[in-house]
């Protein structure tokens, strides 16, 4: 158990050149060993035209171990899936092809599917990033961003009713869903942490139920209150159409998303980040994140901070639902993809801070869209995709990880020799 707790203080001491390195090295690790799982997959699968590989003898001083002649080949085996295009199409493939090619636009679907699931992420990853800075761990983004979602759905569908039409309309339509995005969501998330204050209740365990809550109470008023008439599926009516967020000149393929969205997003991040390391009730909540007891004594409100902290994770999941809805759908949907438990992944893999959520959130985004690729191009099963997505983004997240658990619980794996040192110099109270 000492060489664990050794190991573990040493993850949560590396510097960030070293943790930018270990993810690279991650990164790298996970590709290679993805490339095995598709090769030998591929020689297990069935396929009507197969890629031969040889594998040739290398004589005494000679360098070249593969022959490529157009096919690979292994000891003469055949495989259906050739390792070196499936991770083209999943990379390359994630923006459309190479920016070179004849034809090719920085506005093509694969980007605008690749910006869109980044952008979404990036509110539900920051959500679960502030929680975790003060403390808590906010299982109930999902849910939070589902109230969020409903919420300004209804919320525009009455309000198109007085608002103007027209780029008038957009610039009260749009500012008001995402406000009420952000009321609903931080009430929902508000929730758990009072209960958390004020309870002593166990934050995971609420923010796990709330979840299933926020679901099942958003499709049953759904149904029995907004339901569109004309649908065969649990839906609302659709938003108005200048709620919607305007297009830049550089508009996309499929039109139903915006940079604004992103741009917005990018500016939370940022704001999050002043807010967090540049302001007093940032400085409590790291505080309480980290030393609880020393925050208490330095004279933060605890319970306030909780609350509050669980306030404004919840509103960012809240506008994740909004933007959800404004971007995407255009209504509000009961399948809601599970955007707020990926966002806990990419908290995770940013280190739950704010500016590493902008690039995981963007690795998110080109697993996605190359994924879409890999599945529309390639006879490559979906599972298999889904695989080596899950492959690379476990590589890359557990140093992270491992990180986190060692800074939270710097006494993990102690004997009994050693856990029992005092806060106060190393006068053991017991």
């Amino acid at each position: 158990m000492t060489r664990i707790r050794d190991v573990l203080d040493r993850f949560a001491a590396i510097s960030g050149a070293e943790r930018l390195f270990i993810s690279a090295a991650a990164l790298v690790l996970s590709i290679v060993v993805g490339g095995f799982l598709v090769f030998f997959s591929g020689l297990a699968a069935s396929c009507q035209q197969a890629t031969q590989f040889h594998l040739a003898i290398p004589l005494p001083g000679a360098f070249e171990i593969l022959l490529f002649d157009g096919s690979i080949s292994l000891f003469g085996a055949t495989a259906c899936y050739d390792p070196i295009n499936v991770y083209g199409k999943l990379f390359i493939g994630a923006i459309g092809g190479f920016p070179w090619e004849p034809g090719w636009s920085a506005t093509n679907f694969s980007m605008e599917v690749l910006l869109q699931r980044a952008t979404l992420l990036l509110f539900t990853g920051l959500s679960v990033a502030v929680a975790f800075r003060a403390g808590m761990f906010n299982i109930g983004t999902q849910g939070q961003l589902i109230f969020g979602a409903l919420a300004s759905a209804v919320v525009l569908i009455a309000a198109g009713d007085v608002v103007p039409g027209g780029l008038a309309g957009t610039v009260v339509l749009v500012p008001l869903g995402l406000l009420t995005g952000a009321i609903f969501g931080g009430i929902w998330g508000a929730i758990p942490g009072a209960l958390k204050a004020y309870a002593e209740a166990n934050e995971v365990i609420t923010t796990i139920m709330l979840n299933f809550v926020a679901l099942y109470l958003a499709t049953l008023l759904t149904k029995e209150f907004f339901q569109d008439p004309g649908a065969g599926i649990t839906q609302t009516r659709s938003v108005p159409q200048n709620a919607f967020f305007p297009s830049l000149p550089f508009g996309f393929t499929e039109g139903t998303f915006s940079m604004l969205v992103f741009f917005l997003a990018l500016g939370l991040a940022a704001g999050v980040y002043v807010l967090l390391w540049r302001t007093s009730f940032g400085f409590d909540v790291r505080t309480s994140g980290l030393q609880p007891e020393a925050a208490t004594y330095g004279g933060v409100d605890a319970e306030r901070t909780m609350v509050a902290s669980m306030a404004l994770s919840g509103a960012l999941g809240g506008i994740g639902g909004a933007a959800w809805v404004l971007t995407s759908t255009g209504r509000f949907l009961s399948s809601v993809p599970s955007l707020g438990f990926d966002g806990i992944t990419v908290s995770v893999l940013a280190g739950n801070n704010p500016v590493g959520v902008v690039f995981s959130s963007l690795l998110f985004g080109v697993l996605k869209s190359g994924g879409n690729a890999l599945n529309f191009e390639t006879d490559v099963p979906p599972e298999l995709t889904a695989v080596l997505s899950g492959v690379i983004i476990l590589f890359v997240a557990m140093p992270e990880f491992f990180r986190m658990i060692g800074q939270r619980f710097p006494d993990f794996g102690a004997t009994d020799d050693t856990a029992a040192v005092a806060t106060d110099g190393g006068e053991d109270d017991g």
